[in-house]
């Protein structure tokens, strides 16, 4: 597999439909976020730096990446790890969380790698 297309119309139905929605969900959350696959799995990037993955295996669906801080409660019923959060179909992520959760991963990288001043050097 080579797309995120690709990697999508391999899977059952229910996983293809939940990750196209959490894919949508991920675009939207914050203008510039850049599609690319990386690693065997759809993923994403802000300013150039990976942000998340998504991937589904014969149980569940997971979206990847350091979980920031301060989610603890609003993942209460999801299988949580440090780097993953596991869901079904049938009880996706919810499209706010999923906004929050992505806003604070593109903070996390705007903190770790500012944005380059665009001044003219002399």
């Amino acid at each position: 597999m080579r797309s995120t297309d690709d990697y999508l119309a391999a899977l059952p139905a229910d996983q293809r439909n939940a990750l196209e929605v959490l894919r949508q969900r991920i675009l939207a959350a914050v203008p510039g976020i850049e599609e690319h696959f990386g690693y065997g799995v759809p993923a994403f990037k802000h300013r150039g730096h990976p942000l998340v993955y998504m991937g589904a295996s014969k149980r569940h669906c997971g979206l990847y990446g350091s979980v920031p801080q301060g989610f603890t409660d609003l993942l209460k019923g999801y299988a949580v790890t440090k780097g993953a959060i596991r869901f079904t179909p049938e009880k996706p992520l919810a499209a706010a969380l999923v906004k929050a959760l992505v806003k604070a991963k593109c903070a996390e990288i705007d903190v770790r790698w500012p944005a380059r001043s665009s001044r003219p050097r002399r």
